[in-house]
């Protein structure tokens, strides 16, 4: 590297606000410890004010101040920043318009080499409480690919480990010919959204479990997400519908409770007050015996409003209930 570029790469290091030995900076930046030392005697002479410490592991640490100069950052930086910009509607902190502009301003000062990776990443973003727990971490070139793909409109072909996928040393599926979407997050996970040509259907494929085998396929033509509402679509999808905003079994029961001891446990569920002991309690889920098995949960005794569907989940339960208490 030249000495301009070494400075930067450097910087951007110390940046990360940690303490960095000198013999794994020498190692990073392929240089002498030497070096290190001559680099860093620049930055303190550009006024970046960077403390040493003693001992036989000495190294660099560089301090925040009033009076810092311009902060660095590098290529991956500048896509989690992006990322971070786009998402940040969901703090709920109104920083939505700020955001936005703070995306402008990171946008105009990119230099053009990585202006395009930062105009692909294009998130929608799903509120919290839709998704459990974080996946396997997604790369930041991972991401671009998938959002370049997106914003290009091309065939991908990948490979996709869904659970389930066939076991070592069996014979590999084809690959998969999707037309990518959209990219969406929620609560850690990265999905892309995309057409399935031999499915000829939507689908929601987990980007961690995505290889990608061609990318630059061919062109295609946009589709309508079903609704119009990328995020209420996959949301619909993450419950097992087809319509967002509901569940693709939803029943009621009147349960022998309090509204007031329901509602802090109704989740998406609506609760009617009957009385002071009892309410109605309209929920869903992906299947009759779930839903049933949900509401057994409130250990209380309930009465089955409706659909019949419900009654006979609840009869089916009970029934393996009884087979497993008997063994």
């Amino acid at each position: 590297m030249t000495t301009s570029s070494r400075l930067l790469s450097l910087l951007s290091l110390l940046q990360t606000t940690r303490e960095w030995p000198g013999a794994v900076l020498a190692e990073r930046l392929g240089i002498s410890h030497r070096t290190v030392r001559r680099d860093v005697d620049r930055l303190r002479e550009m006024g970046y004010s960077i403390q040493a410490t003693m001992g036989p592991d000495g190294g660099y640490r560089l301090d925040a101040g009033s009076e810092l100069p311009p902060l660095l950052f590098d290529d991956d930086q500048v896509v989690a920043i992006t990322v971070a910009l786009q998402t940040a509607v969901l703090s709920g902190a109104g920083v939505e318009e700020a955001a936005a502009r703070a995306l402008t301003t990171v946008r105009q000062v990119t230099p053009p080499r990585l202006r395009h990776r930062v105009d692909a990443v294009q998130v929608a973003a799903i509120p919290p409480g839709t998704r459990g727990k974080a996946s396997t971490p997604v790369t930041p070139d991972h991401l671009v690919a998938l959002s370049a793909a997106v914003r290009a409109r091309e065939v991908l072909r990948l490979d996709y480990e869904a659970p389930g996928s066939p076991a070592s040393g069996a014979e590999p599926r084809p690959p998969r010919r999707v037309e990518p979407h959209h990219l969406v997050t929620s609560q850690g996970r990265w999905y892309l959204l995309a057409w399935d040509l031999d499915a000829d259907d939507w689908r929601t494929f987990r980007a961690d479990r995505i290889t990608l085998r061609s990318p630059g396929g061919a062109r295609f033509g946009p589709r309508e997400v079903p609704g119009g509402d990328v995020v209420a679509f996959v949301q619909a999808r993450f419950k097992g519908s087809d319509r967002a905003g509901t569940w693709p079994c939803t029943g009621q029961v009147v349960l022998h409770l309090p509204a007031s001891e329901v509602l802090p446990y109704a989740g998406d569920g609506a609760v009617e007050d009957l009385g002071p002991d009892r309410c109605r309690f309209e929920s869903g889920s992906w299947s009759w015996v779930s839903l049933a098995a949900s509401l057994c949960r409130f250990d209380a005794e309930l009465d089955v409003v409706g659909p019949p569907e419900l009654a006979d989940a609840f009869a089916l339960l009970a029934a393996r209930a009884a087979s497993a208490a008997a063994r």
